[in-house]
């Protein structure tokens, strides 16, 4: 297991020729990283990419060629499985065989799609970001550089002439390689995020409906955990997409069911200067916005969607209020952490017994 671990969270290097050169390697076999998987693994593994790469080479243009620089193993895994089923879902399915996950545990995608969907996040100023990639860590500055007149930026015209997957029209911004970045060293954003949404490949605003397994198996569920993660472009837009809110809040349960939120160790670029009950009205808004927008704002409708809050204390993680939470319903449990690399992280035994403390309650 440890050897597929390895290759699948493999990074490739950020020079293009390099990682190219190194995914051709991983791809006949000839890369160490294969040393320790056996046979059938192995050549399960490099069909699945060969597929891929197979796609990649029909694709190529003089005008678009694919870039390989930073590129994980998994995702290609994940992407040549995809092409291979023609079902996002299946292709996790089987990289959970392949990775012997137990069947106990089930992986499912938000939206069982087949094709990108983007989102965009409207700020405080009223100004807004579209694309994922650029509301988190974006790539590096746009600006133009000083030798524009010998190398202009590209423009929306420019774009509609690139031979590619993308909608002639759409929006530059969602065409971009997001390839060269760092979370480590952010630019914090020029006013706090209010809300997202998706949008299609043009910017308007859509509605999608969420996967029907994960709406039965959250409704199914004893209890919700909002995990650690990037707040607005990881567990916020799972939350808006329709049939989420409802599910969470369950058929006559309401009360019986925990609703617990995970909290950061640390702010980054969208959550800058937020406090503990920022990231609980951020969660209630997205999951009401799914299918009871009157109610969006109302204190009352935060401990409906999120009745505990399990949190650590340290240098740069978000401030809690306990007895402002309390008092709203939504209880608060304290976590020891452990100090990775001059970082508080969640103690994992300690997360554990927290969490069934929770559910046992």
């Amino acid at each position: 297991m440890e050897a597929l671990k390895a290759l699948f969270e493999y990074r490739l290097c950020s020079d293009p020729v390099q990682a190219r050169t190194k995914w051709l390697n991983i791809i006949e076999a000839n890369d160490l990283l294969w040393t320790f998987i056996s046979s059938p693994k192995r050549e399960l593994i490099r069909s699945i990419l060969n597929t891929l790469n197979l796609e990649i080479v029909k694709r190529a243009r003089p005008t678009s060629v694919f870039n390989f620089a930073e590129a994980s193993i998994g995702n290609m895994f994940l992407t040549g499985a995809r092409i291979f089923s023609g079902s996002f879902e299946s292709a996790i399915f089987l990289l959970s065989i392949v990775c012997s996950i137990p069947s106990a545990i089930s992986v499912l995608p938000a939206i069982n799609s087949n094709f990108t969907h983007h989102i965009s996040a409207g700020l405080a100023d009223g100004s807004s970001i579209a694309g994922q990639v650029a509301i988190s860590h974006p790539s590096a500055p746009t600006a133009l550089p000083d030798d524009a007149l010998v190398a202009p930026a590209l423009t929306a015209a420019d774009h509609d002439r690139i031979e590619d997957a993308n909608l002639p029209g759409s929006l530059p911004v969602l065409r971009r390689q997001h390839i060269a970045f760092s979370k480590d060293d952010e630019e914090p954003l020029a006013a706090p995020i209010q809300r997202v949404w998706y949008i299609n490949p043009y910017g308007h605003e859509i509605w999608p409906v969420a996967n029907p397994k994960v709406i039965e198996a959250v409704a199914a569920s004893e209890m919700v955990v909002y995990s650690i993660g990037s707040l607005y472009t990881s567990i916020v837009p799972s939350l808006i997409l329709r049939g989420v809110g409802q599910a969470i809040l369950g058929q006559g349960q309401e009360g019986a069911r925990k609703k617990v939120l995970l909290l950061n160790s640390r702010l980054d670029r969208e959550t800058g200067g937020m406090t503990g009950r920022g990231f609980v009205e951020a969660i209630a808004r997205a999951a009401g916005e799914s299918w009871d927008p009157v109610g969006v704002g109302r204190e009352d409708q935060l401990r409906r969607y999120v009745s505990h809050l399990v949190y650590l204390e340290g240098e740069g993680a978000p401030v809690v209020d306990v007895r402002g939470l309390e008092r709203v319903g939504v209880r608060c449990v304290r976590v020891e952490g452990v100090t990775v690399k001059g970082a508080v992280r969640y103690h994992e035994g300690m997360l554990g017994r927290a969490l069934e403390g929770i559910l046992d309650e």
